[in-house]
């Protein structure tokens, strides 16, 4: 396996990772208040339609941008009237999320675009383009840190470099500020924040409504950067696949960046059976290693991980007492 061939697999491991990095610190900051979130995925789904929607009939992928979050949040706000305000169960309001968003996306897109539930292709200004850091093409022919820096470093879209940029940012925003306590302690112990003065509704919404933002953000991107358009059902069950990958970083944004970069690399193996082949000298079934990313979900889920204890107060109503 030469040089280059290591820097492609990387970059597409970045390219893959984004949308489940944004789920995954979506998922994060909803369990760390309390609230678990089945969802991630309907969310994505629907955002993905949207931002494309709109992407293609305004030609303007900002303005996709703001759709896709502005859908995404319609549905946090749906999931934390369900679970917050009526107390209903967190699980299976997550689920019925992600049956609403399959079934209205292809619905919705097949009324509007008559394409069999996909939007048209996008192009120019209506979808998010590489961008090329400074110095990059002029440094690519420095040995070994131009490559690097051409390849892997310079080249992806706005929203991978905002993606990574939402790791410290989560981690600040939970260990370094008052917010961030108070959004921890809700997850913990809501009783001992409702005492202090802290409103655990507010708190908890808020939550959910961060979850929706980042859940936006990936969706579009799955829709308007890492492809040109919407398909049926595209999200292709990263949302789960984003909620194993919290469980393996055990709730921490440092370790959900790396877990999701492992998720996307599994992924960017998968797009090439050839590459396993001659490293290995055996053909290895395309269909197995796109399977790889959910085995490991199983295996995760089925906690061969370590023990990753959740929130103590996650999945559970809070009921103030009188």
């Amino acid at each position: 396996m030469d040089f280059m061939t290591i820097l492609q697999v990387l970059d597409s491991t970045v390219r893959l990772a984004i949308p489940l990095l944004l789920a995954c610190l979506a998922g994060l900051f909803s369990e760390r208040a309390g609230i678990f979130d089945i969802g991630l995925e309907g969310k994505m789904l629907i955002a993905a339609f949207f931002s494309a929607a709109i992407a293609y009939t305004t030609g303007s992928v900002w303005l996709g941008l703001l759709a896709g979050i502005a859908a995404s949040l319609v549905l946090s706000v749906l999931h934390g009237v369900a679970s917050i305000t009526f107390r209903g169960n967190q699980l299976i309001s997550g689920v019925a999320i992600n049956f609403l968003a399959a079934g209205m996306t292809v619905l919705i897109a097949q009324d509007w675009f008559a394409q069999g539930g996909r939007t048209p292709s996008l192009s120019g200004a209506a979808r998010f383009n590489p961008v090329t850091l400074p110095f990059a093409e002029s440094l690519q022919g420095v040995p070994v840190l131009g490559p690097i820096y051409y390849e892997l470093i310079s080249g992806h879209t706005i929203l991978v470099y905002l993606g990574f940029l939402t790791v410290p940012l989560t981690w600040w925003i939970l260990y370094r500020t008052r917010f961030g306590l108070r959004l921890r302690a809700v997850g913990e112990n809501p009783a001992a924040v409702d005492t202090a003065g802290v409103s655990v509704v507010g708190l908890r919404y808020a939550a959910v409504l961060i979850c929706g933002v980042l859940c936006g953000i990936a969706g579009a991107y799955l829709a308007t950067a890492l492809q040109a358009g919407f398909v049926k059902d595209m999200s292709a069950g990263r949302g789960y696949i984003a909620l194993a990958a919290l469980i393996f970083a055990k709730w921490r944004p440092w370790y959900a960046l790396m877990s999701t970069l492992l998720f996307g690399f599994l992924q960017a193996v998968a797009l090439r059976p050839d590459l396993i082949q001659a490293t290995i000298g055996i053909k290895v079934q395309v269909q197995l290693l796109d399977a790889l990313p959910y085995i490991l979900t199983v295996i995760i889920l089925a906690g061969f991980v370590g023990k990753a204890i959740p929130p103590r107060a996650g999945g559970e109503p809070y009921v103030k007492e009188r």
